[in-house]
């Protein structure tokens, strides 16, 4: 009893700090596109403009459920929770410091890419489901995007697997740390094992995966439908895209799968790329600064820095990029990030093979 007591706890826990994370996250986005726009953003709710999110929550929630005379009703309602709950169960798997995992599974990263391509069947039933060109367009636009851009992504996060040679994300975290339990070196002679820090996260202990990480990032602005691969949403052509028909708690169910989603794919990033929960501060001589920085506490605080660091950058990003025509889109995925992402593979088989 005691076990799925532990676990409702835990659901309950990673469903408000993505419910808070989305509010937090609307709020940042208005004011960092205020400052790029030369605007001030919210102002009026609250201390500088702090309490509108809330507001603008309250409000939505109040809202009536319209469902339209000619909708697939079953489709209809059902598609906004299938999208939210497939970002996130994901969050079940993805670890916040030492010991600090919802679920330890051995093919962590596997379930984390399994389970969010079912975000993709909500967005078409939504599509579908509402019987209006605009969301079946937009719905069929995210079905192809998401589905064309998980290839190159795939492909950059098996890259760092061969290096770590597990599907294990607290296993990947273990090793990018000073709690690593074996020795590891970077470019072949360098033990990095004691000195941890930076030195030690996979993108310096194997350069090539520098590379790897962009490619992930900027399939990840797809697989997130934002800016500048947010044409399933293009206001200007669709209206709203495939969400164009829903209102009240429905909307907010697909806005919250979003930010869900922006932040999941960042510590995704984080996770594989960036040294997880583990300290950027390394150890020099009698200067112990990544054995200081080291723990539960601070590995969730470091966890967090970073990931939030990511999604900054993805707000950065929607505010200054125009949105890409179709067929640059595709062109993109195809015939630039997949083949970079495939030779990335390949330089850590050989990496692997002969310099580890």
């Amino acid at each position: 009893m005691n076990f799925y007591l532990t676990y409702f706890f835990i659901a309950i826990g990673l469903f408000g700090f993505s419910a808070l994370f989305a509010l937090f996250g609307v709020y940042a986005e208005r004011k960092v596109s205020a400052f790029i726009q030369d605007r001030l953003g919210p102002t009026e709710t609250g201390k500088y403009g702090s309490l509108q999110t809330f507001a603008d929550i309250l409000k939505m929630l109040q809202k009536e459920l319209i469902t339209p005379a000619a909708a697939d009703k079953l489709l209809f309602m059902l598609a906004p929770a299938i999208i939210f709950i497939a970002v996130y169960l994901g969050f079940a798997a993805l670890p916040w410091g030492p010991g600090l995992v919802p679920s330890k599974l051995n093919l962590g990263l596997y379930y984390i890419f399994a389970i969010i391509s079912i975000e993709t069947l909500g967005i078409l039933m939504a599509g579908w489901g509402s019987n209006n060109k605009y969301s079946i367009l937009g719905a069929m636009r995210s079905a192809a995007q998401i589905i064309s851009y998980e290839i190159p992504a795939g492909f950059a996060l098996i890259s760092v697997v061969m290096i770590a040679q597990t599907l294990n994300l607290q296993d990947i975290a273990m090793q990018q740390g000073i709690l690593s339990p074996e020795k590891i070196t970077f470019a072949g002679f360098w033990d990095v094992s004691s000195i941890g820090g930076i030195f030690a996260w996979n993108v310096f202990r194997a350069p090539h995966l520098l590379i790897a990480f962009v490619i992930y990032f900027i399939a990840s602005l797809a697989e997130s439908n934002r800016a500048p691969f947010d044409i399933p949403e293009a206001e200007s052509e669709l209206v709203a895209g495939f969400h164009t028909e829903y209102t009240g708690l429905r909307f907010a169910l697909v806005f919250l799968a979003e930010y869900s989603m922006m932040f999941m794919v960042s510590m995704v990033g984080v996770i594989l790329f960036l040294g997880a929960w583990n300290t950027p501060l390394p150890n020099i001589g009698q200067v112990q600064l990544a054995t200081w920085t080291t723990g539960a506490g601070w590995g969730i605080l470091w966890i967090i820095i970073k990931t939030l660091t990511l999604v900054g950058i993805q707000m950065w990003i929607r505010w200054t990029l125009p949105r890409l025509r179709v067929d640059k889109l595709m062109a993109l995925c195809w015939k630039i990030l997949t083949p970079l992402a495939f030779a990335c593979m390949l330089v850590s088989g050989i990496w692997r093979l002969w310099l580890m």
